[in-house]
């Protein structure tokens, strides 16, 4: 019986940057109510704020739910309001050369798109994230740069060189992600395991990047059971087996 489940965010529980839709709103309410949940993503906690939380009614249940931004280098639970554990920030050193190496692997792969939506580059601390098309970019335009992770392989094979003591992994469906060495997603379910005095072998981890090199395999690098989506739509599927499972007492109504 698995008494913990983990989700990534962006193409798992949403469409990028996009709030989290009715249905779903309804599916994580439900689950969040029978079973521990935690969400690790990319994304720092604002986005956090507006994809997720801003849209859940059942509030009461927040007791239940653990959120991990940056790829598992910050960790928040909720006490009488959300309460930040940690954050395993870069020195102003490290980010100057993250910075500097990533400007430099992507112009040497002159992945120069015509148009940019908002800043490339993101520092959010504890992580440096870049989105090739900007960080407003509109979902169709981002669909459409790199589907198949391939422009994005070439420049984290750059930065594996460049800046070989950092982690690099690929997300969402334009960003690179980089990270302090081995804090990443396999870090946030150690963290988890710790905190939450779970086992690895109670929790479940859903994600739609379970590759070499995409951000959410680190997860599974760790042991924890896994199940790879192609999309939202996917993941309520799954969540509802999951009810199906969990929910003895059949309190959710699966009409919609």
């Amino acid at each position: 019986m698995k008494k913990l489940v983990v989700f990534d965010l962006d193409g798992t529980l949403a469409e990028s940057k996009a709030p989290i839709d009715r249905e779903m709103i309804k599916i994580l309410n439900a689950l969040i109510d029978i079973v521990k949940v935690a969400i690790i993503s990319g994304g720092d906690w604002p986005q956090f704020e507006k994809q997720v939380l801003s849209n859940l009614t059942n509030k009461k249940s927040f007791k239940n739910l653990f959120i991990l931004p940056t790829c598992g280098t910050k960790f928040y639970q909720y006490k009488s309001g959300w309460k930040k554990l940690y954050s395993e920030d870069f020195t102003a050193e490290e980010k100057k050369k993250i910075i500097a190496s990533l400007n430099a692997a992507v112009e040497q792969q002159g992945f120069k798109p015509e148009r940019t939506w908002g800043d490339q580059i993101e520092d959010r601390g504890s992580q440096i994230t870049f989105s090739a098309l900007g960080q407003e970019a509109p979902l169709e335009a981002k669909k459409a740069w790199d589907p198949g992770f391939a422009k994005r392989k070439k420049i984290q094979t750059v930065l594996g060189k460049t800046i070989p003591e950092f982690s690099v992994n690929l997300g969402g469906t334009t960003s690179v992600d980089i990270t302090k060495p081995g804090i990443d997603k396999a870090y946030g379910i150690k963290k988890l395991k710790e905190i939450l005095n779970i086992k690895k072998r109670e929790m479940i981890f859903i994600g739609d990047a379970i590759f070499p090199g995409g951000n959410d395999y680190p997860a599974r690098e760790t042991g924890v059971a896994s199940v790879c989506i192609k999309d939202p739509n996917e993941t309520k599927r799954v969540i509802e087996g999951i009810i199906a499972c969990l929910d003895t007492k059949g309190k959710y109504d699966n009409s919609f």
